[in-house]
């Protein structure tokens, strides 16, 4: 069995340790030790530790049992060795984990809400509660008793009951382990059964702040971050609102209301702009109409573009489309591409649909579109003879239809 140092003393950054078992896998090497101040990875849904065997990184610390099988990629020499943690990441991990419990806590005295779910990733942590909604008054007064309990500096500590002890304790979850179950308590107010790595005391966490919340599978989920974290947090997040301060010439806390006033400005701009184009649209549109041959009453604009943005044709062509009897055969040349766009009203009963696969089952064409409108990209020298192709095929199935 390895004994797990670090949860009686999770500050611990070196250990010598002995090796009892050694073995060669898949080019890595699998080795349990006597001793360990690695925690395995995902116990009790913690991340693992990282640092070196000696100078030989560990890839992964994972329990086997009642032992700590630790992976490294090359073998180390002799029985003893030295080990060594990424200090940074398990105070970060320790930071989170100790949230956890104290911000679960809080919700259950709060609201009455019990935690569910948990997990601490890269960029921040979360938990599940058995909550139907939250609100921002909500978060407040939970953020405002979190961080008065850190303010408090209450002591947190571990230790070993059996089960009838366990039975008289206020568990704010149950155990899943019968024998050896280790409580983490933070002094007089949580105790909850973990294995995990934990502060002394509440005063270490530093701040805690809620991130964000949303509704998932009938629970809140709630992101969160502590420590170091909410720091960093806080730096990036002050310089930002300085510097849109600084653009808007305002102080930091009207940020807000620059930034609306400047959205709603926006909005109204592009309303105006929307407006404009479509009028514009209307103007070019019509030019498109004067240009068109007329023909058994039907308006053929046949047009072949250099310079026009497909995305401005389809607006054109949108508001032609809006009209009756017209048929549309564009073609824009841009460099050695060609762009197609094929329409008609949709009182007239032909399928561009159904020419579009004719004509491309013999020209490289690259589209699609439905019976009314078919668009698609070719090489530029075939374009001409496409539009050319895509005409004969209209005007043979219109005389058809009569």
């Amino acid at each position: 069995m390895t004994i797990k140092v670090y949860r009686d003393n999770p500050y611990l950054k070196k250990l010598e340790a002995n090796v009892v078992e050694k073995r060669y896998l898949d080019e890595k090497f699998y080795i349990k030790l006597d001793k360990t101040i690695f925690y395995p990875n995902l116990s009790g849904g913690q991340p693992g530790d990282m640092g070196f065997i000696n100078d030989i990184e560990v890839l992964e610390a994972y329990e086997d049992g009642d032992d700590v099988v630790h992976v490294i990629s090359s073998n180390v020499s002799g029985n003893k060795v030295k080990l060594t943690i990424n200090w940074e990441r398990r105070l970060d991990i320790m930071h989170q984990h100790t949230g956890q419990h104290l911000l679960s806590a809080v919700f259950y005295k709060l609201f009455n809400g019990n935690t569910v779910g948990f997990n601490i990733g890269d960029e921040y942590a979360y938990i599940d509660i058995t909550l139907p909604d939250l609100t921002e008054e909500d978060v407040v007064r939970i953020e405002l008793l979190a961080n008065k309990i850190i303010q408090s500096n209450f002591n947190i500590k571990s230790y070993y009951v059996d089960e009838k002890q366990l039975k008289e304790m206020h568990l704010s979850k149950s155990s899943k382990v019968k024998s050896n179950i280790r409580i983490v308590e933070i002094e007089g107010l949580d105790y909850n059964p973990c294995g995990g790595t934990h502060l002394k005391n509440t005063g270490e966490l530093g701040i805690l702040k809620i991130i964000k919340w949303e509704r998932r599978k009938g629970n809140i989920r709630v992101q969160f971050i502590c420590g170091n974290r909410a720091l960093k947090d806080y730096i990036w997040k002050n310089k930002y609102i300085k510097d849109i301060a600084l653009l808007f010439s305002s102080k930091n806390e009207d940020v807000l209301k620059k930034v609306e006033k400047l959205y709603d400005e926006k909005d109204t701009l592009e309303k105006n702009n929307r407006a404009l184009r479509e009028s514009l649209n209307i103007l070019k549109g019509e030019d498109f109409l004067k240009e068109a041959l007329i023909k058994d009453g039907i308006r053929f604009v046949y047009m072949e573009h250099e310079s026009l943005d497909f995305k401005e044709l389809s607006y054109i062509a949108g508001y032609l489309n809006s009209l009756e009897n017209i048929i549309q055969i564009h073609g824009i040349y841009n460099g050695d591409k060609g762009q197609l766009y094929i329409s008609t009203t949709k009182d007239i009963d032909i399928n561009l649909q159904t020419i579009y696969k004719n004509i491309s089952d013999n020209h490289s064409i690259k589209g699609g579109g439905n019976p009314h409108t078919v668009q698609g990209g070719t090489e530029a020298d075939e374009l001409s003879t496409i539009m050319a192709l895509f005409l004969e095929e209209i005007t043979k199935e219109l005389r058809a239809k009569k």
